[in-house]
């Protein structure tokens, strides 16, 4: 082999060392770029879970907020109305009472109040008093039931009202007392189609 021919050989297997090597690096340049691009994906992928789940639990936290303000108002609305169907129904309970003022069986009540009431005080003294609405029955009430009732200086819209100060007891029978406890008592009871409670 002449030195041309070795020259060439020598060049040819440099060139072919040189390709191999190249390749080797390119091929390993690729891994490394895949290798990173894989990880920025996988990154980038949990990065984007990771927000997607924020924002979810951010418009969860929304939702349950508008739905809880939602529930208030509902509340305080169905509130607002019992209190005024409740404010209606005592207007009409106390219109009742004035006309049932005007009937017989009103004075039939008041006796019956005033005899319980001297009944309980038995020998102890008694003060009963009427409400100044009632003023026009009591001459008829002081006759018939020989005792001597008092006119009260405030109204309680109807009934009778006794003192026994001796032992510092008051019996109310007075229509604005009941009123007060029914009131206070009163509930309204939500059925549902069913006639269910709901």
């Amino acid at each position: 082999m002449n030195t041309e021919e070795t020259l060439k050989h020598f060049k040819e297997i440099c060139e072919a060392d040189a390709k191999q090597q190249a390749e080797r690096l390119l091929t390993e340049h690729r891994s490394t770029l895949e290798q990173r691009f894989s990880n920025h994906k996988e990154e980038a992928l949990r990065r984007q879970k990771s927000q997607l789940q924020i924002e979810e639990n951010h418009i969860l936290r929304e939702e349950n907020r508008n739905a809880s303000i939602e529930r208030l108002d509902y509340q305080k609305g169905l509130s607002d109305l019992r209190e005024d169907l409740k404010d209606r129904l005592f207007v009409e309970l106390r219109d009742r009472l004035a006309n049932f003022m005007e009937t017989p069986e009103y004075t039939a009540m008041l006796k019956q109040q005033i005899r319980d009431a001297l009944a309980f005080a038995g020998d102890d003294e008694i003060h009963i008093y009427l409400d100044p609405t009632d003023e026009a029955l009591l001459q008829e009430l002081d006759l018939e039931l020989r005792t001597n009732l008092r006119i009260s200086r405030y109204s309680f819209l109807g009934g009778t009202r006794a003192v026994i100060p001796g032992k510092n007891i008051l019996i109310d029978n007075s229509f604005k007392s009941k009123l007060s406890d029914a009131r206070a008592r009163f509930q309204f009871t939500l059925t549902d189609d069913t006639g269910e409670d709901a």
